[in-house]
């Protein structure tokens, strides 16, 4: 039996174990071949009328011929996810396992969210009007990476063939920001947040070297000592906050809806951009990453044994790069920092920020009345992407670029990408199909 409603095919999606890992010979090939295999038997009418290429291995295009040669629309997803183990989860992270009745029905499972959500919601909307007859009046790319998570060369190889062939999209919409409440001070109404661009990315490693021995004599500074050192300097040292243009836009969209003397405030960001650097640098972990390049270690190591002395400590450097900084800039401040000629500090990983697309035009109406027509009321607006998405790669071929995944998200919600107990309410879910039929209508 095939599933004949899109939550069973939902479900039947988020099954298959798609995890991405930076070694890519430990992946499951078995589990994204599956995957693929399955999109023609669960969306027959698409997979008649759109033509599909297999590229870089996995990563899959599809082309929905429309009546003119105007320049086409990319919708982007992607299939892999990140690691899970049921360890911790609540509902096994690969079981698709549905809870609660009516508005209160969550589906669990890691890629609900990140970002099996949105391919699959796509294919839903693309199979309804197929199946109805819908011709777009240009040609749309559905375009599903198979490594987002780590290399995103899928994303790579794709932009690289599209511009290959002259195509330059009107628009490109990748995930990104997402229907929020409460993230803006007395501002009550919910808040479509559309990332018009992402910060770069910079991955560090720092090592000190030395010689090592038993741990029962340790000279006075160790290795790990002067590692320890350097890192605590980082934490004391947090980038300067700055607002760029975006922020002072999203600030300016977003206070139009504040009460209180705070609507003056944000309604005069510009006047008022010193007290509200302030404020945003120490609101919330998010409104902070907002502002600023920010800096995270996530990963140490020393020796292999308790009882030996490490002759080699390392630490990685996770950066997000602030639009309008650069990588040069988020380097300089580390070696700033931590001054001391000890430690190495290697680039092992680094882009820019991206540019920054339009706020007017066609493609942000086109966007913007999509959101507002499946959901009256919210305020849209543009924001600065915090992580990155494959979105960044196709900067090159078009200048409207926008990352926006059509969820209602709680804080709680958020908190559970790349983390436990992923998962996303069915209705929202469903309501994220009728935002891809209405923006599909309009292309």
């Amino acid at each position: 039996m095939h599933p004949k409603h899109p939550l069973e095919r939902f479900q039947a999606l988020l099954r298959f174990p798609t995890i991405s890992r930076p070694d890519e010979a430990t992946i499951d090939v078995a589990a994204f071949e599956r995957f693929a295999a399955a999109l023609p038997t669960l969306y027959p009418s698409l997979h008649a009328s759109l033509e599909r290429e297999v590229v870089a291995d996995h990563s899959l295009l599809y082309r929905w011929r429309g009546s003119s040669d105007a320049a086409p629309a990319v919708l982007m997803a992607h299939y892999d996810v990140v690691p899970a183990t049921d360890e911790g989860w609540q509902h096994p992270p690969f079981a698709a396992v549905v809870t609660g009745e009516g508005p209160e029905r969550v589906l669990w499972g890691r890629g609900s969210l990140d970002d099996k959500g949105a391919l699959v919601a796509i294919l839903e909307a693309v199979e309804g009007l197929v199946a109805a007859g819908y011709t777009p009046e240009h040609d749309v790319y559905l375009s599903f990476g198979h490594n987002e998570e780590t290399a995103g060369g899928g994303a790579i190889a794709v932009a690289s063939l599209l511009e290959s062939r002259g195509i330059r999209p009107a628009l490109v919409l990748d995930e990104g920001g997402a229907i929020v409440e409460g993230i803006f001070p007395t501002v009550t109404a919910p808040a479509a947040v559309i990332g018009v661009a992402e910060k770069g990315l910079v991955n560090l490693l720092l090592s000190v070297e030395q010689e090592g021995g038993h741990a029962s004599t340790p000279p006075r500074s160790t290795a790990t000592t002067r590692l320890a050192r350097a890192v605590t300097r980082l934490a004391a040292r947090p980038y300067p906050a700055r607002f760029s243009p975006t922020n002072l836009e999203m600030i300016r969209t977003l206070g139009a809806h504040a009460t209180g003397p705070l609507r003056t405030i944000f309604r005069a960001a510009t006047i008022t951009r010193p007290l509200l650097q302030l404020v945003f640098a120490r609101l919330s972990e998010e409104t902070s990453a907002m502002v600023r390049t920010t800096l995270a270690v996530t990963q140490l190591s020393g020796s292999a044994a308790a009882n030996v002395l490490a002759e080699r400590a390392t630490a990685t450097v996770n950066i997000r790069v602030a639009v309008g900084s650069t990588v040069a800039e988020a380097v300089d401040h580390v070696r700033r920092s931590v001054r001391d000629s000890s430690v190495r500090i290697e680039v092992l990983e680094a882009s820019e920020p991206s540019p920054v697309s339009p706020t007017v035009g066609p493609a942000w109406s086109k966007l913007s009345k999509a959101i507002t027509d499946i959901h009256p009321g919210v305020v849209v607006t543009p924001y600065i992407q915090l992580g990155a998405s494959d979105s960044r790669r196709f900067t090159g071929i078009s200048n409207n670029v926008y990352r926006f995944t059509p969820f209602e998200m709680s804080k709680e919600e958020r908190g559970t990408l790349h983390a436990m107990n992923e998962r996303i309410h069915v209705d929202t879910w469903l309501r994220g199909i009728e935002f891809y039929v209405a923006l599909l209508r309009s292309l």
